[in-house]
């Protein structure tokens, strides 16, 4: 072990002065040494501090693995994370390195004011500037929950340093009545049963139960699978690091496992612009269309791929998406859970379907390439969760980009989990001023609303609301969902969680805080919705919307001090993942996907 005095000592240290930086400047304690004048007394003095800890010269030979802790006692998807960073050690120290895990911001969906997408980036600064600060040569990113995963990867990116994701894993399932249930997409069902009046507060309560049966990410494929899932396609991650459920034996092997493949990375060099590449970037686009992914993962790739200076372009995601059908039999596309995809043999089994359209050559942690991780793969096996090509659960991809006068710089919508008949519709526009407006207006008895109607939400985005709440997931109006509405088109510049369903418009750009035509609309305004052309447009002519937007100057949202004045000076739109324009890389050197 690392810690053992009888351990064979580093050949390349034994015979040096332990305290003369040039054996280890570049790695170990030896990185990011202060200098005025005399680095040796600054390596004497932080080897002085830690030997406080009880660590031996042997161990701080090691190289050093520092692992993200994103434990949090407000993060229940995070509840493992203890035993995790135990797996994460043991592996570290079966490899020969030294692990040190260290604290960051840990972001929780239901936990965070105003939005956890207001949080994101400041999680993802935190995460670079921890693994710059501090010396260590690989590093082990915990993480989960919808937030964390992208923050982790994007600060990981700018850093620079060898990087591995480990996710905490999915929840169990629970049982209601002899129905098996789960977060959160039944969530939303049930819920939309009880504002039906269809159950009473005891089974809704009973429900509250059952929803979420241990700790761990939501069971369907929501924002933090689908995050679990394209990590594995981009190969930051262990093969099938994606699907083993939180508590379960599979969930700390994959630990241990992240662990000795973070001090192989270290020894090796392999940073996260090798892996994270243009071709690494398509493959992960491919996988979020064919699990039938949460929109949300679209915005989150693109701020990943923007650190490392490359561009998605939503016309080329379309393209693909006409030729990628979903596979992935989860709800809220589908049927299953989770649990159910890491049984029929998770990302593995799902990346050999998609072997014909995959770039194989693209690096992962392991140093091999995606090609030679699916030689080796496992022998697939017959199971109904991962569908065959000529046997699809949905045709083509989960995802559609919508474009027109009311959304310029495109649009979202979730095709695999909307109901068709909506999918090509017009309609009369219910307008809510912002989400205040909403909450007050939307069950009033008095609302003129029909089922035909278009709700509409604005000033829910970026800087909007601030934070690009998931608020597009508007809920029918008390009035129509008891006479037996399921589903309306709703259309916002904001996002929906990915556990939600319905015929919904998402990531409207421009927003309307900064002006976007979306701020011009009005009640009684008609709204065309067509997916089979890629089509939101506001039937309103150009002189109308131009006479309407000279009446209303749209005045930007400021705030006086603090992250949030940072956050509303340089987040950018929805097309550029939301990020900070100055985490961005300087300059674009690549944009995908490529036109074959």
């Amino acid at each position: 072990m690392a810690g053992s005095q009888d351990s064979p000592k580093n050949p390349s240290t034994a015979a040096q002065d332990p305290f003369e930086p040039a054996h280890d400047a570049e790695s170990g304690l030896g990185k990011g040494l202060t200098n005025y004048g005399d680095k040796g007394f600054s390596l004497f003095l932080r080897k002085a501090f830690i030997k406080g800890a009880g660590y031996t010269d042997d161990a701080l030979s090691r190289p050093v693995i520092g692992i993200v802790n994103t434990n949090s006692s407000y993060n229940p998807c995070h509840g493992n994370a203890p035993q995790l960073v135990e797996a994460v050690k043991r592996g570290v120290m079966l490899a020969g390195g030294l692990p040190v895990d260290f604290p960051t911001i840990s972001v929780h969906e239901s936990f965070s004011a105003p939005t956890s997408m207001y949080l994101r980036n400041l999680m993802s600064m935190d995460t670079e500037e921890m693994i710059r600060a501090q010396p260590m040569d690989a590093v082990v990113l915990i993480g989960g929950c919808d937030k964390t995963v992208p923050a982790q990867l994007m600060g990981a990116a700018s850093a620079g340093v060898p990087a591995i994701q480990l996710v905490t894993g999915s929840m169990l399932t629970g049982s209601h009545r002899g129905e098996r249930v789960g977060a959160c997409t039944d969530c939303r069902r049930y819920w939309g049963r009880y504002r039906a009046e269809e159950i009473d507060a005891a089974e809704i309560a009973d429900v509250n139960n059952q929803l979420v049966a241990s700790v761990g990410t939501c069971s369907v494929m929501g924002t933090a699978s689908t995050m679990a899932c394209l990590t594995e396609a981009l190969g930051m991650m262990v093969a099938g690091g994606a699907s083993a459920p939180a508590v379960t034996a599979d969930r700390v092997r994959v630990a241990e496992r992240t662990g000795t493949t973070a001090v192989a990375m270290a020894r090796a060099g392999l940073t996260p612009d090798r892996i994270l590449t243009g071709k690494a970037i398509e493959n992960a686009i491919r996988v979020l269309l064919a699990i039938g992914g949460s929109t949300n993962g679209i915005v989150h790739l693109t701020a990943i791929a923007g650190r490392l200076g490359i561009d998605i372009d939503l016309a080329g995601l379309d393209r693909m998406s006409r030729e990628t059908p979903v596979l992935v039999d989860l709800k809220p596309s589908g049927q299953h859970y989770m649990e159910d995809f890491h049984a029929a043999g998770g990302m593995p089994a799902l990346l050999r379907e998609l072997r014909p359209l995959l770039h194989l050559d693209t690096l992962t942690v392991s140093g091999r390439t995606l090609g030679e991780e699916l030689d080796a793969a496992p022998a697939p096996f017959a199971q109904d969760v991962i569908r065959p090509f000529d046997a699809p659960i949905y045709p083509v991809g989960g995802l559609a980009v919508l474009r027109g006068n009311l959304a310029p710089g495109g649009a979202i919508i979730k095709q695999s989990a909307a109901d068709p008949v909506l999918m090509e519709h017009e309609g009369r526009a219910v307008v809510f001023e912002n989400a205040e407006d909403m909450a007050q207006r939307i069950d009033d008895e008095t609302l003129d609303v029909r089922a035909d109607d278009i709700l509409v939400l604005k000033r829910i985005g970026p800087t909007g609301a601030p934070g690009m709440p998931e608020a597009g997931y508007m809920p029918i109006p008390r009035k129509l969902a008891r006479a037996g509405v399921k589903d309306m088109v709703r259309i916002s510049d904001g996002r929906m969680s990915g556990t939600a369903a319905g015929t919904i418009v998402l990531h409207v750009t421009p927003e309307a805080a900064i002006g976007g035509p979306l701020a011009h609309v009005r009640s009684g305004d008609r709204i065309r919705l067509s997916v089979a052309r890629r089509e939101i447009s506001l039937l309103v002519d150009d002189a109308e919307l131009a006479r309407r937007a000279a009446e209303h100057e749209v005045v930007r949202p400021t705030a006086e001090r603090g992250y949030r004045k940072l956050f509303l000076a340089t987040v950018t739109q929805a097309d550029q993942g939301v990020d900070f324009d100055f985490l961005r890389a300087a300059q674009t050197n690549e944009t995908v996907p490529r036109q074959s």
